[in-house]
């Protein structure tokens, strides 16, 4: 019998593919673009994600028998035409949720203290004007910290917060599900009035676009900072320049953008009172190597024809389920 082909979008990490490699070949496009993909995927069996697909992707892949997320976000994946075809989806949850955690902790650490700065001034300009720059930063400890999104990654991000720094935590959050007894939940603007950090931590959904607009940001208090590992079109872009270079708050750490890689002449770029890294906060050893195990737990449950662990669209099962029988009795 031929063996499945599982086009990658990028390599995964060496644990996750030395499982597949005994039941599935492993073929990594030579780059992302649109039309690569498109061509890569109509001889693909199954499909794992690391970068965005084109929407119209799906359209051109009659061998396609599923696709999965090498970690949580589905905003790279055009599921409702998956689903529209009866191509199962899954993803795997948690994996990056300490990283991406403690990412955040560390980007409220970096501004607060001001690491980066003092460091640029010493290695500049000496140590006196480098130790001036110590004079307004501040503690985390007895802090308000607003956390946008309680899942797994904010729901990690919060305990470290209580547990570690003492911090007094809000949350908003959609739907009625109780929260910790630690965590109070509140309205987003009320998050934003009161919150000393804000950190984003939810999904990219139509709802979330654009979540932070510069009436929003205006809220917040002049001190505060914004910390970004969700995705970048959550906040307004070009409002966020502005919010930084006219001090309606102290500062920001972005490890996502409305576009990526970040452009070379980008705003951004010539502030000094924002953190950026390359869409990095969830790129830990421990991380990749659970995401990439996990991914390649759910491609080898639908290579058996098992329904994956971690399905993220149930309703197209049966159908699927179906169909691969029939295709194993021709067989």
């Amino acid at each position: 019998m031929t063996r499945p082909l599982i086009l990658c979008t990028l390599p995964m990490h060496a644990s996750g593919a030395a499982l597949l490699a005994p039941v599935a070949e492993l073929v990594v496009a030579p780059d992302t673009g649109a039309d690569t993909l498109r061509r890569m995927v109509r001889d693909a069996d199954y499909l794992l994600v690391r970068s965005h697909l084109p929407a119209d992707l799906f359209d051109g892949a009659p061998r396609l028998k599923g696709v999965v997320r090498n970690g949580t976000g589905l905003d790279m994946i055009p599921v409702d035409a998956a689903t529209a075809l009866g191509i199962p989806v899954a993803n795997v949850p948690g994996a990056n949720a300490q990283a991406v955690a403690e990412y955040c902790i560390g980007a409220f650490l970096a501004l607060a203290r001001r690491f980066g700065m003092m460091d640029a001034a010493l290695r500049g300009a000496g140590w006196a004007e480098a130790r001036a720059l110590s004079v307004p930063t501040v503690e985390l400890a007895g802090k308000t910290v607003g956390i946008v999104g309680l899942g797994n990654i904010g729901g990690r991000l919060a305990r470290i917060c209580a547990g570690a720094f003492g911090m007094t935590v809000l949350a908003s959050q959609p739907g009625e599900a109780g929260l910790p007894d630690f965590v109070s939940r509140v309205t987003l603007d009320e998050l934003l009035r009161r919150s000393d950090f804000v950190s984003l931590n939810c999904p990219l959904t139509p709802q979330t676009h654009h979540l932070l607009d510069a009436a929003r940001l205006r809220a917040m208090k002049p001190g505060a900072f914004l910390v970004n590992a969700a995705r970048g079109e959550v906040v307004d872009e070009a409002a966020l320049v502005r919010a930084l270079g006219e001090g309606w708050i102290a500062g920001a750490a972005l490890d996502v953008f409305a576009r990526q890689p970040l452009a070379p002449a980008h705003p951004l770029l010539a502030l000094d009172n924002v953190m950026l890294t390359p869409h990095a906060a969830s790129l830990t050893q421990e991380s990749s190597e659970k995401m990439s195990t996990g991914a390649a737990r759910q491609l080898l449950q639908l290579i058996a024809g098992e329904r994956p662990e971690f399905l993220v669209n149930p309703q197209v099962w049966d159908g699927h389920a179906s169909r691969r029988a029939v295709e194993v009795q021709r067989a």
